[in-house]
């Protein structure tokens, strides 16, 4: 076993197995997603982000922070390598939001090959990311711990979609082309640094319940869902009350002399939101 994945099995208390199978990759997935949350908060510190693979060890490993998905994918494409799995990951262009005309590709995910078949997996977007790859097949529904998702093909493009209710919302679209690493350091570049990037304008944190629940935050709101119904909602009053609840609830690393976060600094990135929890009743 390499360094990094002991380092990775103890991040994640693991003791499941670790051979190349299905079964690995569908339980690794859903503990990452479960144990590693998604976090915004360098963007907004601002630090600027290294994809590196020592650089992302050292931050979500180590220094057990979180991140979004060109620090989340990159972690787990590295684990999965380590372990034997075939592995890459591709770029999408996220249109959950129905954008007028393509954005560009800012969205890391896997393409991981297991027994012949090609499966996609995706530890980094947020609250509606999958907690469980699915194969590279079209118009097949298939079930994750956390929802229903699908795939559809439009020539070289595939589009990945959730069941909301009773309809399908397209989340993001993407091809097979291989990508280098230069282009991830230009996608995050742009996610960071977009003026309109929301995630420029909003505290962002989601961690997925391995019961189908997930914790979400924006901003001060923090809400607990269990299986699509909110279950519990908190607004913070003030910054020291969110600064405990991101460890408490999320299990936020903030000790790390490199990479943790002091309740000041939160207080700074919250003050510049010019947002209050009164503001959104």
């Amino acid at each position: 076993m390499t360094p990094i994945l002991n380092a990775y099995f103890a991040r994640l208390n693991w003791s499941g197995p670790t051979d190349v199978t299905l079964e690995t990759l569908r339980a690794l997935h859903l503990q990452h997603n479960c144990t590693i949350p998604f976090e915004n908060l360098d963007v907004l510190l601002p630090r600027e982000m290294q994809l590196d693979e020592q650089s992302l060890a050292e931050k979500l490993i180590g220094a057990r922070r979180g991140g979004y998905c060109f620090e989340q994918n990159g972690v787990f494409e590295r684990v999965l390598r380590e372990l034997g799995f075939t592995v890459r990951s591709l770029l999408g262009r996220v249109v959950l939001s129905n954008p007028p005309s393509l954005p560009p590709r800012t969205h890391r995910l896997l393409l991981v090959e297991v027994d012949g078949e090609a499966w996609i997996a995706d530890v980094g977007f947020g609250g509606q990311t999958l907690t469980a790859p699915i194969r590279l097949l079209a118009d097949i529904p298939q079930q994750t711990p956390h929802g229903e998702y699908r795939l559809l093909q439009e020539g070289e493009d595939w589009i990945l979609q959730f069941r909301h209710h009773t309809h399908w919302q397209s989340m993001y679209r993407f091809d097979l082309v291989t990508q280098h690493q230069s282009d991830y350091v230009m996608g995050n570049f742009w996610s960071a640094h977009w003026p309109q990037s929301h995630f420029r304008h909003h505290l962002l944190m989601c961690r997925h319940l391995p019961d189908g629940g997930k914790l979400t935050l924006t901003n001060f709101y923090f809400t607990h869902y269990e299986h699509g119904h909110a279950v519990e909602q908190i607004h913070c009053p003030d910054v020291a009350s969110l600064y405990v609840l991101l460890q408490d609830r999320f299990g936020l690393g903030v000790d790390d002399a490199k990479h943790g976060i002091s309740e000041a600094e939160l207080a700074r990135v919250m003050a510049a939101f010019d947002t209050h929890p009164e503001a959104g009743k």
